[in-house]
């Protein structure tokens, strides 16, 4: 097997050894046998175990590594040589390197944690000998990072230009102490007052390029300040280290709020705002609060609320969660009330579903609709927010089954069975025990279905959605439908009813405007060799999907379809042909659409989006709709862009991926304000 064929362990112990020589030498009084006494004292399988569910093979144990994503399992541990090894991305060492990697934790504190689990006192000494500087091992980035924000916080107290700074944060209430602890700055205005601080040389300049502090115009070379006349806000990982920025504006230029880029050493999808804060200010939290944005935790912070973080940018994700309930067993989600923030609740209770052990809770708390945490704080005060939180946050089960309910009304059998249909899955995602029992008695409950019918339905949904494109398949070689002659009502789905916008104050529940046939069945006679697949609620990319199903119009107001075809995601893929085929012909409509698909695992999808009932009111359908097209497409263009640059500071670019590199870069800049890029 190839779990047993491990790297040399003379050398890998070497390499973990030494590693931990250094950071002790950082650590400094911690002595060497006594780290030495506690990995002989420590399992590593009960280390990772308990983090990773691991499955004996052989000799040794194995997983789908935590420290990337993949199917098949590539990640070992072995008891007898006590380290793990992952043959897939390399990454390996002992029980104290497991711990830094997987809970993202400096040196003493890995130390600590695996001391306290073997009930041992951490001894200490004195050094008598003079401590030499330890020679960085770390990314270039970060002293250049730590530099830029010592730059923005001078700038705060000193620079001719602060005043504005000042006024808007002394505006927000912010205090002196504030603003220290989060290390807040100030980026004059200007082109190039950090680009003339840092930059000594060519070399120099292409690193703050490549840390998202500068920007270079592809077409005349010129490079200037990412960061100009805005607030700014260093964004730290969980061992303090600067990794990005976030600048709120000053004067009237776009965007709003401005994130660093993606960087080596900067991911926005797994990054929180404000948690290493949070945990120097209190190391034994019990809760923490998710807001939606940097002010959000600073005025939280102010009123003495030191446990809020906020996601950068985007969705709340499981990788979010999964580092959430590492630090603490309680999560509140605090949202605005209005329709986008419950989307984003719903999201946000998705991810955390699968994180959901006996012993962790997670609420949600929905702000009064106008209203953010910073306004409401400074509005009511700590107490008066507290006592909110207390009085209104739901827990996770009860605003589950709520929102279900507003979708499925479990007032007819139908309602009933369309909840069991879409919870089932939802709460089979659920590890701990306990909960998961708890959730399926409340749906037998409300459903009248038995514990032995729920069951049954999650073993026949699917484990994932199926496929649904493939990206070898030419589509444009199918056959035109356009002249396609429907087949009678008995022999197809009955498209739902045509979508007009719900008029402001506009009565009546959802589920009184659903689509029957003549013969009282919802969406007419299905498929009888093939069941529907279940779905669930939705992603935004399968909203966006249905959407066009049912209104193949707004098609024609996306520009370019292949801004996204690139897009490595099949459910994206299926958006594009979709796309691409009704430009082609706007005549489809949405049973010709399905019927390209016929006999495919993309048609039984198309087909299951199609019947199913709307979760989302008919007023946002449209604006979700080209958000999601605005972002796929986004994010195509920062791929495309940052292969391009990254091959450019490495080889000459030839003449077409030159003209390919100014075009995305005159695409980024069309697409916001020319003053926030410069370009």
């Amino acid at each position: 097997m190839r779990f047993q064929q491990w790297p040399a362990s003379d050398s890998l112990s070497q390499r973990i050894y030494c590693s931990a020589d250094d950071e002790n030498a950082m650590a400094g009084l911690i002595p060497q046998s006594f780290i030495d006494d506690l990995l002989n004292r420590t399992d590593i399988v009960d280390v990772v175990s308990s983090r990773v569910q691991l499955k004996k093979a052989g000799k040794n144990y194995t997983a789908c590594c935590p420290f990337h994503k993949e199917k098949t399992p590539s990640f070992s541990v072995s008891p007898d040589k006590q380290f793990y090894y992952c043959f897939g991305c390399g990454a390996g060492g002992n029980a104290l390197g497991f711990l830094m990697d997987h809970d993202n934790l400096d040196f003493p504190q890995a130390v600590e944690d695996l001391a306290k689990a073997a009930g041992m006192d951490i001894p200490r000494e004195e050094s008598g000998r003079e401590r030499k500087p330890r020679q960085p091992t770390d990314s270039p980035l970060y002293p250049l990072l730590t530099a830029a924000a010592d730059f923005y916080r001078q700038a705060l107290k000193s620079h001719p230009s602060r005043k504005a700074a000042v006024d808007y944060l002394k505006g927000r209430g912010l205090t002196g102490e504030i603003a220290r602890d989060f290390g807040l700055g100030f980026a004059p205005p200007g082109w190039d007052n950090l680009l003339k601080h840092l930059s000594s040389d060519t070399l120099q300049q292409k690193a703050m390029i490549e840390a998202g502090l500068l920007i270079e115009n592809a077409e005349t070379g010129k490079r200037y300040d990412r960061f100009r006349d805005r607030v700014m806000f260093p964004i730290r990982d969980t061992r303090g280290r600067i990794i990005a920025f976030g600048g709120r504006v000053l004067g009237d230029d776009k965007p709003k709020y401005l994130n660093s880029p993606e960087t080596p050493v900067f991911h926005k999808g797994q990054e929180l705002y404000g948690l290493y804060e949070a945990r120097k200010n209190n190391r034994n939290l019990d809760e923490i609060i998710v807001v939606e944005g940097y002010m959000d935790v600073i005025a939280l912070a102010q009123q003495g609320l030191r446990n809020a973080v906020a996601t950068l940018g985007t969705a709340t994700s499981e990788e979010h969660l999964k580092r959430l309930f590492r630090v603490v067993p309680n999560v509140l989600f605090c949202f605005d009330g209005d329709q986008a923030g419950r989307n984003a609740a719903w999201r946000a209770l998705e991810a955390t579903l699968p994180c959901l052990q006996d012993g962790r809770r997670a609420r949600f708390l929905f702000l009064p609709e106008g209203e953010d945490p910073d306004t409401l704080v400074r509005a009511e005060g700590t107490d008066a927010f507290k006592a909110r939180i207390n009085q209104h946050a739901q827990p996770l089960a009860d605003y589950f089954f709520q929102q279900l309910t507003e979708e499925a009304d479990p007032r007819s059998l139908e309602g009933k069975a369309h909840m069991a249909t879409l919870a089932a899955p939802l709460i089979d995602k659920v590890p701990g025990a306990n909960l998961r029992i708890l959730m399926r008695q409340r749906l037998t409950e409300i459903t009248g279905l038995s514990s032995e019918t729920v069951s049954q339905l999650v073993q026949s949904a699917p484990q994932e959605a199926p496929p649904a494109y493939d990206p070898g398949f030419d589509y444009d070689a199918m056959p035109d439908y356009s002249d396609y002659h429907q087949p009678q009502a008995q022999d197809m789905y009955a498209p739902q009813q045509e979508w007009t916008p719900k008029k402001p104050g506009a009565g009546g529940k959802k589920w009184d405007k659903k689509p029957w046939d003549k013969n009282g069945k919802r969406g007419g006679d299905r498929e009888q060799q093939r069941p529907r697949t279940p779905i669930g609620v939705e992603s935004p990319t399968l909203t966006a999907l249905r959407t066009l199903l049912h209104h193949p119009q707004l098609a024609k107001r996306v520009e370019d379809a292949g801004h996204i075809a690139d897009e490595n995601q099949t459910n994206a893929q299926l958006l594009v042909a979709l796309l691409e085929a009704v430009q082609k012909n706007p005549k489809l409509n949405s049973f010709q659409l399905i019927a390209r698909w016929h006999g495919t695992e993309q048609g039984r999808l198309l087909k299951a989006l199609a019947e199913k009932e709307w979760l989302i009111d008919g007023d946002n359908l449209e604006q979700q709709f080209f958000d999601t097209i605005t972002s796929l497409s986004a994010r195509q263009r920062e791929r495309n862009l940052e292969q391009l640059l990254r091959k450019a500071r490495q080889s000459e670019l030839s003449v077409e991926e030159k003209n390919q590199l100014r075009d995305l870069l005159s695409r980024n800049v069309s697409a916001s304000n020319p003053t926030s890029t410069g370009a």
